[in-house]
């Protein structure tokens, strides 16, 4: 089953998938045009999810967020149930910045798995069957009562994902602001700008400070989060694209394919050429 409500005059969309086999995005080819963040709940039994070339567990009764540039696909697709929306849809950057498409969930350049609770698998059962109730009833209020909806789960998944990834002592909402800013700063650099100074200096901090932040919220350093931005880009453009290593090399602002090549191979285990020729599936670490 795909529900689907589009918004002619916004281009919106919302989409909800549940026992559909045909659940996946696949950014380079048929879903090149479809920018949606994607939040999907795994109800059922362990299983392999595939994000860019990558395998990785996803755990029986989990949640599992994915950002609009990123392809994947399910061992089992239909036994997922996935919330789809792009930002004309659903984007608040402005204000209301917790639950906007620059919150918690997706200001990560990577992507986040939940584990679920008992009663947060009721929640959310409960939570998709009024979703498909409100899909179901065609009326003047089903977009504003599906956008309220979302915004609702939203914020609930936000809450389980930062029980689980932040600290338990409260710090500052100032501190993991810069930490979202950062990623958010990777995300529109990482193919020029490879050096912690350059996001340090944008965020009027230093190199240091900042790496003094990210451990405190058990973070990946910098550093990690930079070099990791890229070599998912790199996986991507080997992947699911016929671009040359050479071509690759250039878009990602190296001006010499054998450091290139020693930077994939670090990060990786794997040269560029041998991931290509595998199709990329490896499992993730």
């Amino acid at each position: 089953m795909k529900l689907k409500l589009k918004e002619d005059n916004t281009g919106g969309e919302l989409l909800l998938f549940k026992d559909e086999p045909g659940l996946d995005r696949q950014v380079f080819t048929k879903d090149r045009f479809n920018k949606y963040f994607t939040i999907a709940w795994n109800p059922g039994k362990s299983q392999t999810v595939t994000i860019d070339g990558m395998e990785y567990e996803f755990p029986s009764n989990s949640l599992l967020t994915l950002l609009f540039n990123q392809s994947f696909s399910f061992e089992q697709a239909e036994t997922i149930v996935a919330w789809q929306f792009n930002r004309e849809f659903y984007c608040i950057i402005d204000h209301d910045s917790e639950v906007s498409c620059v919150g918690f969930l997706f200001s990560s350049t990577d992507h986040l798995i939940v584990k679920l609770s008992g009663h947060a698998q009721q929640k959310l059962q409960l939570l998709s069957d009024v979703f498909i109730e409100e899909f179901k009833t065609s009326d003047h209020i089903q977009h504003e009562m599906l956008l309220m909806l979302l915004k609702r789960l939203i914020i609930y998944v936000t809450s389980l994902a930062k029980s689980g990834y932040l600290p338990s002592k409260k710090l500052p909402d100032e501190r993991f602001h810069i930490i979202r800013k950062f990623n958010l700063l990777v995300e529109a650099n990482f193919k020029t700008e490879h050096s912690v100074s350059f996001y340090a200096g944008l965020l009027c901090k230093s190199p240091k400070t900042l790496s003094n932040l990210f451990a405190l919220y058990n973070q990946k350093t910098p550093s990690q989060i930079i070099q990791d931005r890229i070599v998912v880009e790199a996986r991507r453009l080997l992947v699911y694209t016929d671009k040359s290593i050479k071509h690759i090399t250039f878009e990602l602002g190296f001006e010499d394919i054998a450091y290139f090549s020693n930077f994939f191979k670090k990060n990786t285990g794997t040269s560029p050429s041998d991931f290509r020729n595998k199709g990329g599936f490896e499992k993730g670490k």
